[in-house]
């Protein structure tokens, strides 16, 4: 005769009089905010390809394929600006003020682009 176990399938524990699964939670996707903001883009404008590619279990890889190239793109222009533009740290040592200012516009002017490029294409 077979065990309740057994009956079951999977793998349980018991807990005082009770059965209880070991199930693990699924893995949490590597999504930065790049993956995030191309998620959101994608529910909220393209609904259709957002559906076909959740159904189809693509959703995942895509986001994060999204995550990695924007933030290696995010990465690569701000250092190109910074050296067009002569922001260094002499001047970071100098002016802070002016440095902090000087990379807020060049970080939101590559922000701009990325989003251009590959969170809204």
């Amino acid at each position: 005769m077979q065990s309740t176990f057994e009956k079951l399938g999977g793998t349980y524990r018991q807990e005082g009089g009770y059965l209880l699964p070991n199930v693990e939670a699924p893995e949490s996707p590597a999504i930065g905010i790049w993956g995030q903001r191309r998620l959101q883009y994608l529910r909220t404008n393209k609904n259709v390809l957002y559906m076909t590619m959740l159904m189809s279990g693509k959703l995942k890889d895509h986001l994060e394929e999204v995550d990695k190239s924007a933030e290696e793109m995010f990465e690569q222009m701000t250092i190109q600006m910074q050296a067009q533009e002569g922001v260094s740290e002499a001047l970071k040592a100098n002016n802070q003020l002016a440095w902090v200012q000087r990379m807020n516009n060049i970080r939101s002017r590559v922000s701009k682009i990325v989003y251009k490029e590959l969170i809204y294409e």
